[in-house]
């Protein structure tokens, strides 16, 4: 079939001398779906072109002892960011990230994960209002601007979670612009009663790559789900982040 398309994200990653750029290196490079990875150790900074999911790469870069922040998401192919997108997926016990990425004109890359899930089969879409005021229940219907009857514009897919309830899942749209459906909803759903809403995020802009120079510190420990919560800057964090 067709090469899936990459995408590069960029992390902040505490690093402190050549030998932790070396660990790095040699943890990544050696990933099937990895295609390149740069890193800048004068900025903490680790860009990683792949097929995998950003929570892979991340946990790739983690299982080295360190921590890493997801800072900036881009295109692989484009030399202008054409945008991204991010939305932070809360439900009762259900929490996740989903990323977009508008790899060129007419393909998005939709990506996530998701934890807290029954184990098996579940939906998930764009939903047409970001509005949480009661919950998933008013987040409109999925997005359609068209009314188009073959393919729902907002309906993403399928995704799987395993028996740990962690679904992770990467779909190359060609229907979905990231510039359309910022400040809408993203939309988990029970596959068995597609009508159940079992938990949902607003889609909000993110930032490109080098488009934000976050540094973390030590002090933070900052896990996969704190990313929404942490105070990146100022000292808002160091109390913030203490586990």
């Amino acid at each position: 079939g067709k090469m899936a398309a990459p995408t590069k994200v960029e992390f902040a990653v505490q690093m402190t001398c050549q030998s932790c750029v070396d660990t790095i290196q040699n943890a990544l490079e050696t990933q099937e779906g990895i295609k390149s990875v740069q890193i800048n150790l004068a900025q903490e900074q680790v860009i990683v072109e792949s097929t995998l999911t950003t929570t892979d790469v991340q946990r790739l870069i983690e299982a080295t002892g360190r921590t890493a922040v997801v800072t900036g998401l881009g295109s692989a192919s484009e030399k202008k960011h054409l945008g991204a997108a991010v939305s932070m997926i809360g439900g009762s016990s259900i929490q996740g990230v989903v990323r977009m990425v508008q790899s060129d004109a007419d393909l998005c890359i939709i990506e996530g994960t998701v934890d807290g899930l029954q184990p098996g089969g579940h939906s998930i879409a764009i939903h047409e209002l970001g509005d949480l005021s009661k919950g998933c229940e008013s987040c409109g219907d999925i997005f359609n601007p068209d009314n188009r009857n073959k393919k729902i514009y907002g309906s993403l897919g399928n995704i799987t979670a395993n028996e740990r309830g962690r679904a992770t899942f990467r779909f190359e749209n060609p229907t979905v612009k990231v510039w359309d459906i910022i400040g809408r909803s993203m939309m988990v759903k029970d596959d068995a009663e597609t009508t159940k809403r079992l938990a949902c995020g607003i889609i909000a802009r993110s930032a490109g790559l080098f488009q934000n120079s976050k540094k973390i510190c030590a002090c933070d420990g900052v896990t996969l789900w704190d990313e929404r919560n942490v105070p990146l800057a100022g000292d808002g964090r160091s109390r913030a982040a203490k586990i």
